[in-house]
């Protein structure tokens, strides 16, 4: 498997103007959902938001996991582990995150602030 999970990301410079960057799941910056955070990292200077996606008591593997902003535009997106877990780094904030898999779909709102701040992502069948 590569070292890059899947993700998908867009800027916007202007309400008009929205571009898609990427929609690769090789080599497209998004690191390994499982993997500790790097040695480089301090999370208390951070704002890391993780989880794991669930349907009942399962993880679910391959989802795709967004990450909007307070007003409910698309930030980020990545592709949970084989355990079903995702991170982003954000800013602090009100955040949304939406789940969607072949399972279900289903979204956790979460008030991020520096540190690690875990989201419970429960999806419906």
């Amino acid at each position: 498997m590569a070292p890059w999970s899947g993700c998908r990301w867009r800027w916007a410079t202007s309400p008009e103007r929205r571009e898609t960057v990427s929609s690769s799941t090789d080599g497209c910056g998004a690191p390994d959902q499982a993997a500790p955070l790097p040695a480089g990292v301090d999370a208390e200077k951070e704002t890391v938001i993780s989880g794991v996606v669930r349907l009942g008591d399962e993880p679910v593997a391959g989802a795709y996991v967004r990450l909007l902003d307070a007003t409910g535009e698309f930030t980020a997106e990545v592709v949970t582990s084989a355990a079903g877990q995702f991170r982003f780094f954000a800013a602090p904030g009100t955040w949304t995150l939406r789940a969607l898999s072949r399972q279900g779909n289903g979204d956790a709102t979460v008030s991020a602030n520096q540190g690690l701040n875990s989201v419970a992502l429960t999806i419906g069948g």
